[in-house]
């Protein structure tokens, strides 16, 4: 028996991801599912392409059996209250939800239009990016959202090595279906996403704010970001493209070499300059970023993709717990897509 974990919110799409990812873990064993309004259900019901299908779903107030890591995968708003109950008992907890990203109520605040739950411990929180932060001795782990996570990790090194001004940044990125949750809605039902693609959130997106504040916590500089979400018509996969003016002197040469530098150890980013495509991410933990210059204008232009469902999801939520567990960083993750 390796580490005990249990996965709360095990119905939806990330943590389906992450009942698959742990299952095929070396060092981690699967011991506690639980879900909100699929409580009672059998695992297959929910997730029918998972093996293991007879187990049983839990309630939220079930005993978890004091696992060794708990991993939530919840709703905005619902995680900070099992969180606190995890965390007195020991367990590392890793949160996928919102409620421990930022580590300022005020930016919590302007992201969410409400006051976090716990504000006293937001900065308790790792931010869960580790190409770009250690959490090899962190107990709770936030882990950041899709967006987030690709384009802080094309733009961090960038404003942190002073290739390109803070100011400014544009992003437009495009995410498949799955991002949205599994939950349906008239705006993510086949006939409103086939054969169409659309903005979403237009200055208004809350990930826009974590953008800024995980850029800021990383390099001390926080840049101001003009962020455009559009949905397309895919299960999975994220791309993002950062629009960022270089600062006097610098070339591609210097885009790519602070990426490479920011990257030269991490085994799930890839770093070059040709144009990346989501399906050679699906599946995957990794993190394509191809680097341009557009010299007309002196604009870097770096693109990203990542599984929006893995990178952006469970298999960061297992990276972060693989080192803060003292476990291979890579394990139970894979660095290669499942299409050409």
């Amino acid at each position: 028996m390796g580490m005990k974990a249990a996965i709360f919110g095990a119905s939806g799409y990330a943590g389906g991801e992450l009942v698959r990812l742990i299952d095929g873990h070396p060092s981690i064993d699967v011991t506690h599912l639980a879900a909100n309004t699929a409580a009672g259900k059998a695992l297959g019901e929910v997730h029918p392409h998972l093996d293991g299908g007879d187990r049983v779903l839990q309630a939220f107030d079930a005993d978890a059996g004091a696992p060794d890591v708990a991993f939530l995968a919840l709703p905005h708003g619902a995680s900070a209250p099992l969180a606190a109950e995890l965390v007195a008992g020991g367990s590392l907890v890793v949160d996928l939800g919102a409620d421990h990203r930022f580590a300022d109520a005020a930016d919590y605040e302007k992201a969410y239009a409400t006051t976090p739950p716990h504000p006293d411990q937001l900065g308790e929180w790792t931010f869960g990016l580790p190409e770009l932060v250690d959490v090899s001795a962190a107990s709770r782990i936030a882990v950041p959202g899709c967006y987030p996570t690709a384009t802080t990790l094309a733009l961090a090194p960038l404003i942190g090595a002073g290739v390109v001004s803070p100011d400014g940044v544009v992003v437009d990125a495009l995410s498949g279906v799955t991002g949205a949750g599994r939950s349906a809605t008239p705006a993510t039902t086949f006939g409103a996403i086939a054969e169409s693609v659309k903005a979403y959130g237009v200055g208004t997106h809350r990930h826009r704010p974590e953008m800024e504040h995980a850029t800021a916590r990383i390099t001390g500089v926080k840049p101001s970001i003009v962020f455009t979400p559009h949905l397309v018509p895919m299960q999975r996969g994220l791309l993002s493209t950062i629009y960022a003016t270089l600062t006097d002197g610098s070339k591609l040469d210097d885009v790519v070499g602070a990426l490479e530098d920011a990257y030269a150890a991490a085994p799930f980013v890839k770093v070059g300059t040709e144009s990346p495509q989501t399906r050679w991410v699906v599946g995957s933990n990794t993190c394509l970023i191809g680097a341009f210059v557009d010299e007309p204008t002196g604009t870097a232009v770096v693109v990203s993709a990542i599984d929006n469902l893995v990178k952006g999801a469970a298999g960061q939520a297992v990276q972060c717990a693989n080192i803060a567990s003292g476990l291979d960083e890579t394990a139970g993750l894979s660095t290669v897509g499942w299409m050409p």
